[in-house]
């Protein structure tokens, strides 16, 4: 099983040839240390011992092999064994490098074999200095083999994990952006659908309502082309990787519910809108996922509820802001909701959650139906708020 990406062929060639020339220069000392010196074929020897490992990191076992039968040709040749040493040693470490451990063993087992070989043929007088040799150089290279190769296994997977991250980031933010495609296009479509029906039906006998349904209908599409506008604005930046500017239009925010609720009763529902406590700004996060939740909740009875009255109370508290909006008809269930249905209760839920507020949406007992979300305004649930809106 290979562990490590191959590397470039170039850079293992270098390393080969630098070892080649280490070892032909170590050869020229061979008999001031008492050994034959290297002629021809011990020469041609040697570059087999070290050249084959410019193709280490693309067959690590297959070179390991050549380099230590080179080797042993050499030892058995009666030369110094220490010159053909060092392409082994390199050869071993890229197998303990990209192999499993069974596989190392052996490699282990033949390199530790080759050593005390050499020893023996050579009738060393220290053959105790041989053995320790051999198993504190191949432990040594084993180990950090294994280092190398654990460090390629948590490299790869760090990379695997970020990329999931990635991909889970990107689709939280395409939920986000679908929740608010949702909420700006279902309000005013339903807005438009119900101004436009009105218009139709009063025509001829209320020129004057069919005007000011019209007129309804034209601020309300602007709106809504406004928001669309300042959404594919950010998506395109996010697409480009450019910085994120000024967006085409203010994020909605709690100053607008007024506007959200004449919008609402021009479309043919009473609402009340009610604010209690001394406004104040909140993170932008906060003031988006409450007018959304607001904005949601007028739709729906829009949609289901249209001769309804309804109210809105806005409560702003020490830690908290809080908004309900109830109305007398009979709603939504949410319990019952069609198949393919129910994404703006869904993204009402998972906006409260986002920030650490609460939200209960349900019919009331004497009748009617509720939506109450509560949302923390601490500086902690603020700066979280900047961050998911940055």
């Amino acid at each position: 099983m290979r562990f490590w990406p191959p590397r470039p062929l170039a850079v293992d060639t270098l390393i080969a040839c630098a070892m080649v020339c280490v070892a032909v220069l170590l050869g020229r000392e061979s008999v001031t240390q008492g050994w034959p010196e290297l002629d021809a074929r011990a020469y041609v020897l040697v570059v087999l011992a070290h050249l084959p490992v410019a193709l280490r990191g693309r067959a690590p076992l297959v070179v390991f092999g050549g380099v230590e039968a080179a080797s042993i040709v050499y030892v058995t040749a009666g030369y110094w064994p220490v010159v053909s040493t060092f392409g082994p040693m390199l050869a071993f470490y890229t197998v303990a490098s990209m192999r499993q451990a069974r596989t190392t063993a052996v490699c282990a087992a033949a390199m530790v074999g080759v050593w005390i070989y050499a020893g023996v043929v050579s009738e060393s007088d220290a053959m105790a200095s041989v053995v320790a040799q051999a198993l504190l150089f191949t432990a040594v290279l084993w180990r950090f083999g294994y280092l190398a190769r654990r460090s390629a296994e948590l490299a790869r997977e760090l990379r695997a994990e970020q990329a999931e991250r990635a991909r889970r980031e990107v689709a939280e933010e395409r939920g986000r952006m679908a929740r608010e495609l949702h909420d700006v296009v279902a309000h005013h479509m339903s807005v438009i659908s119900v101004q436009a029906g009105l218009a139709r039906f009063v025509f001829d006998s209320d020129p004057r309502t069919a005007r000011a349904s019209l007129g309804t209908i034209a601020d309300t599409s602007g709106e809504a082309l406004d928001e669309l506008r300042r959404m594919l604005q950010v998506l395109r930046e996010e697409d480009l990787g450019e910085p994120a500017g000024a967006p085409a239009a203010p994020m909605p925010g709690l100053a607008r519910l007024g506007d959200l609720v004449e919008r609402v009763r021009a479309g043919g529902v009473r609402v009340e809108l009610h604010v209690e406590g001394t406004p104040r700004p909140l993170a932008p996060g906060v003031e988006l996922c409450a007018y959304r939740v607001v904005q949601e909740a007028l739709t729906n009875i829009l949609k289901h509820a249209r001769h309804a009255e309804a109210t809105v109370r806005l409560r702003y508290q020490e830690h908290h802001v809080a908004v309900d909006v109830t109305d007398d008809g009979e709603g939504v269930n949410p319990d019952r909701v069609p198949a393919g249905g129910g994404h703006g209760l869904i993204g009402m839920r998972e906006r409260a959650k986002l920030y650490g507020g609460t939200i209960s949406i349900g019919p009331l007992g004497e009748g009617g139906f509720a939506v109450r979300l509560t949302l923390p305004t601490s500086a902690r649930a603020e700066r979280r708020g900047d961050e998911t809106t940055a």
